[in-house]
């Protein structure tokens, strides 16, 4: 019986060694991922009637769901639990409120915006991301900058200067800082640390297909989670 028994203790020991040396040059294996217990809120921004900016057949709309389930993907491979304002072509109000029926367009943009900041809150979010494109009358402005409420979350400004600087590194398209700015309402009334990024311009024609191209957003979605993660890391999540 003790003989079995020693046979089995060092068969055992045998299986831990074995399957240790397999995993040991994994670092995932010993160390919690970067952004595990931090959830974040990812915002395309507009949807459904409210396209945003656009040029042709390009909608912003379209662009910044795309990027935005892109990233919400990335994240959840670093550890973060996601939530997305919204998932589909549609509105926010489409998909969480779609019996909901208003008399005018004006009056369903400004529901679907008060939705969103009671999914935001709701969340009790460590970080939202309202991802954008943007877009001017002169064709000549490029490049991507985010901004953050200057009246906002206190933390708003490192997170917003902490992804700047990771796409500056990473895509160097700009040599925007990140900006404060007081006009967006998301920005004003998230009670987590909050951002907009618009992630380049439309009104650019080089600009404009690489928004579309399926490797810019990539490298963007990349710039993005690094400087979520260099951001967690330095405030301690």
């Amino acid at each position: 019986m003790k003989k079995w028994l020693v046979i089995g203790v060092l068969f055992l020991i045998s299986l831990v060694a074995v399957f240790y040396s397999t995993k040991a040059s994994d670092l995932s294996f010993f160390m919690p991922e970067p952004l595990s217990g931090v959830k974040i809120v990812i915002d395309p921004g507009h949807g459904g009637l409210d396209g945003g900016a656009s040029h042709g057949e390009t909608v912003e709309r379209d662009i910044t769901l795309s990027m935005s389930l892109k990233l919400e993907k990335v994240l959840k491979e670093n550890g973060a639990t996601v939530v997305m304002t919204r998932r589909k072509e549609g509105d926010a109000i489409a998909e969480h409120a779609p019996d909901e029926d208003f008399p005018t367009i004006r009056s369903r943009k400004r529901a679907d915006l008060l939705l969103r900041e009671e999914i935001i809150n709701n969340a009790e979010a460590d970080i939202v991301i309202s991802l954008h494109v943007n877009a001017v009358p002169e064709e000549r402005w490029r490049g991507a900058q985010v901004f953050y409420h200057a009246e906002g979350h206190e933390n708003g400004e490192l997170l917003a200067k902490s992804i700047q600087g990771a796409i500056r590194e990473d895509i160097g398209n700009t040599e925007r800082e990140a900006l404060a700015i007081k006009q967006v309402y998301i920005l004003k009334k998230s009670k987590a640390p909050t951002v907009l990024l618009e992630t380049g311009f439309i009104s650019n024609n080089e600009e404009r297909e690489l928004l579309k191209s399926d490797k810019y957003q990539k490298q963007m979605v990349e710039a993005v989670t690094k400087g979520v993660r260099r951001f967690v890391e330095d405030n301690i999540y």
